[in-house]
C-alpha cells in the first residue's frame, strides 16, 4: 500500500517545497489521520506519542489558516513544559519559512514577564507557552485572543498531571468560541474527556497506533528482589553495553538517589526530576540529547515531550502501574528505523503489573529469573561526548556557525569534533569529542565569538 504524502494535502507549491527541504514527504500515522481532518476545520482529540509527528500535524494545520497581514494572535499553543514549549516554537518556525513576515511567540515561566510584556505590544501571529504564564499575561489584559482561529493543548494530559487543569480551563474562557479546537494527549484519563466534551465542538477522536513493533524494540522483562535492583541495572548495563539509556523511576526522590549512585560506580549519569529548577533541567536536557551523558534517570512526568535520537535503551526500574504508559516509555527507544532495547525488572509484586501488560499488547511475556548480576571489569560506558556552556545567546546574537568558527578559526579543532549547538537566550552549549573539550576550552577563552569574549566553562 502507497504511503500517504503530503503532496496529497491542499498545500500550496511553496510550503510543500519546504517540507521537502526538510525532508518531509511521507505523512506518519497520526499525520495522515489527523491532517485531512484539521486542514477542513475539525475539532479532534489526538491520541498520540512523543516522537509519533503529532507537533507537524497541528503546526500545519495552525500555518495553513494564518493571515500575515493581519497582525492578530490567530493560534495559542499550550505546552506543558517550558521545553516542550521550545521544541515547539523551533518545530513551527522551521514549517513556517515559506511564509513571509510569520511572528512566532514564545511565552513561558521562568523568564522575565517585563520583556514579553514589550514583546505582546505588537500581537504576534502564534503564541506558544506554558499554562501558568499565559493566564498571568491574559489576565493582566496583554495577550488578547479575541481573534483566535486555532486553540492547541498539547500533552494535555501531562498538563493535567502537573496541576493546571484550572489555568486550562481559565485559558478556554479568554478564547472566542468559533474556534478550532485540537488537542493532542497520550492518554485519555476522565479529566481530559471532560474538557473535550465541554470545549470542543462535536470532536472527532483519531488514535495513532502506539504498540511497537517486537523486531524493533527488543523487550527482556528479569525478575528481580527488590533490594537488588540495582545491582541487577548495572549488571544489565554490563551485558547489553548501550551507548546511552533512559532510566524510569517511579518518584522523584528515588531518581536523584539512582542517579548519584550510578555515578558512584563510574557511569556518567544525572536525574531529571520535578523539584529542579529550569536551568538544571536546561542543562541535564542538552548534555543527554548532545551524548555528553550515558544515562538519564526520569520519572515519566520529567520525561515527556523529551524526544531524544538514537536512544539504545530504555530501562523501567519500577514498573508502571498503567499498562499504555509502559508502551510509551519503551516507544523511546528503537525510532526512525534503529534497533531498541527496553530492560524492565520486576519485583514479584509487580507481576500482576506484567500480566495487565500482556493483556493490553496482546503480546506473551517472558519473565527471566535467576539472572546473574556478575559484571564485566571491562566495560566502562563513557560518553563520547562533553560539553561546554558559554555565556553569551541570542540576546547577544551568538549564532551556531559564530561558535564553530571560533573553535576552527586556526585549523587545531577539526569541525567534524563538534557535535550539537544549543542556543538559548542568554547562553549556549556547544558539544565536543571529550578527548578534546580541553583544546576547546582553551580556543573559546581565550579567543573571541563575533569578536567579543565569553565567558567559558565545562560543564560537570
Amino acid at each position: 500500500m502507497a504511503r500517504a504524502s503530503f503532496s496529497d494535502l491542499p498545500l500550496d507549491r511553496d510550503f510543500l517545497e519546504n517540507l521537502e527541504r526538510l525532508d518531509f514527504y511521507h505523512m506518519t500515522d497520526i499525520q495522515k489521520q489527523s491532517l485531512p481532518l484539521i486542514l477542513d476545520g475539525k475539532d479532534i482529540s489526538a491520541q498520540a506519542k512523543t516522537g509519533s509527528g503529532k507537533t507537524a500535524a497541528f503546526a500545519i494545520g495552525v500555518l495553513r489558516k494564518l493571515n500575515t497581514t493581519v497582525y492578530d494572535v490567530q493560534a495559542l499553543i499550550v505546552c506543558p513544559t517550558r521545553e516542550l514549549a521550545d521544541q515547539v516554537s523551533e518545530e513551527t518556525r522551521r514549517l513556517a519559512r515559506s511564509i513571509p513576515n510569520v511572528k512566532i511567540l514564545t511565552l513561558c515561566g521562568g523568564k522575565p514577564i517585563g520583556t514579553q510584556l514589550n514583546s505582546l505590544q505588537r500581537s504576534p501571529h502564534i503564541v506558544i507557552g506554558t499554562p501558568g504564564r499565559l493566564l498571568k499575561l491574559l489576565q493582566k489584559g496583554a495577550l488578547k485572543l479575541a481573534n483566535l482561529k486555532t486553540l492547541v493543548l498539547d500533552e494535555a494530559d501531562r498538563m493535567l498531571d502537573m496541576g493546571f487543569y484550572d489555568s486550562i480551563v481559565s485559558i478556554i474562557k479568554y478564547a472566542p468560541e468559533d474556534r478550532q479546537t485540537l488537542m493532542f494527549s497520550a492518554t485519555f484519563p476522565d479529566q481530559i474527556k471532560k474538557i473535550s466534551q465541554s470545549f470542543q465542538r462535536e470532536p472527532v477522536s483519531v488514535r495513532a497506533e502506539v504498540l511497537h513493533n517486537d523486531n524493533v524494540i527488543k523487550q527482556k522483562f528479569i525478575l528481580v528482589n527488590k533490594t537488588r535492583r540495582t545491582d541487577m541495572l548495572i549488571a544489565s548495563l554490563h551485558q547489553y553495553k548501550p551507548s546511552s539509556c533512559l532510566v524510569f523511576c517511579s518518584t522523584r526522590e528515588f531518581c536523584q538517589k539512582l542517579a548519584d549512585s550510578l555515578r558512584d560506580h563510574g557511569f556518567k549519569s544525572a536525574a531529571l526530576h520535578g523539584d529542579m529548577d529550569q536551568f538544571q533541567r536546561d542543562q541535564v536536557l542538552v548534555q543527554f540529547s548532545n551524548k555528553s551523558l550515558s544515562i538519564l534517570v526520569a520519572t515519566d512526568v520529567a520525561a515527556r515531550g523529551l524526544d531524544v535520537e538514537n536512544l539504545e535503551a530504555v530501562v523501567n526500574y519500577n514498573i508502571s502501574p498503567d499498562p499504555e504508559v509502559h508502551v510509551h516509555r519503551i516507544g523511546r527507544t528503537g525510532r526512525a528505523g534503529s534497533s531498541g532495547l527496553a530492560i524492565s525488572l520486576v519485583a514479584s509484586y509487580e507481576i500482576a503489573r506484567v500480566e495487565a501488560i500482556e493483556e493490553f499488547t496482546g503480546t506473551k511475556i517472558s519473565i527471566e529469573e535467576d539472572v546473574s548480576t556478575q559484571r564485566d571489569s571491562s566495560y566502562e560506558l563513557s560518553p563520547t561526548m562533553q560539553t561546554l556552556f558559554i555565556n553569551g545567546g541570542r540576546k547577544q546574537k551568538v549564532r551556531a556557525g559564530d561558535i564553530v568558527g571560533a573553535l576552527t578559526a586556526n585549523s587545531e579543532l577539526d569541525s567534524s569534533s563538534i557535535g550539537k549547538i544549543n542556543i538559548m537566550d542568554r547562553f549556549s552549549y556547544v558539544a565536543v569529542e571529550r578527548p578534546l573539550i580541553d583544546k576547546a576550552l582553551r580556543l573559546l577563552s581565550t579567543g573571541s565569538i563575533k569578536g567579543k569574549k565569553f565567558t567559558v566553562r565545562k560543564v560537570k
